[in-house]
């Protein structure tokens, strides 16, 4: 079973910057995909960022490109999320997501099979 603890979260004044991390424990391999997803109130839980792990290949959400990056350190299998320019509407809680085997699908989160508890973020206007 795969534990995901992010951390990271707060509080950040529009135009400001975070960084998420997501520390990965419980298996003795990799996952194929991480991603990050985002749920608002009363939003449903949208995608922000996936990461292939091995390849280190990319995607992102419009919402987020050119202002989010993501990234990840293998010996520590951890998930980075930088978080730049940052909008009210960035405000969520972020979860981060592990993927096992490959799927096109790295958008959608019923594809991921495990989750992290959620860290919160908050953006004052």
């Amino acid at each position: 079973h795969v534990q995901l603890v992010e951390s990271g979260g707060g509080l950040v004044q529009a135009g400001g910057s975070l960084r998420l991390s997501c520390a990965a424990s419980g298996r003795t391999f990799s996952p194929y995909t991480m991603g990050w997803f985002r749920q608002a109130p009363e939003k449903e839980r949208e995608f922000v960022a996936a990461i292939r792990w091995n390849v280190g290949t990319t995607h992102y959400a419009t919402s987020v490109k050119g202002r989010f990056t993501i990234s990840r350190d293998n010996t520590k299998n951890t998930v980075y999320l930088q978080m730049n320019s940052m909008k009210p509407e960035d405000a969520a809680v972020y979860y981060c997501a592990w993927q096992d085997g490959y799927r096109a699908t790295y958008y959608l989160a019923p594809t991921y099979d495990y989750w992290g508890q959620g860290t919160q973020v908050t953006v004052s206007s």
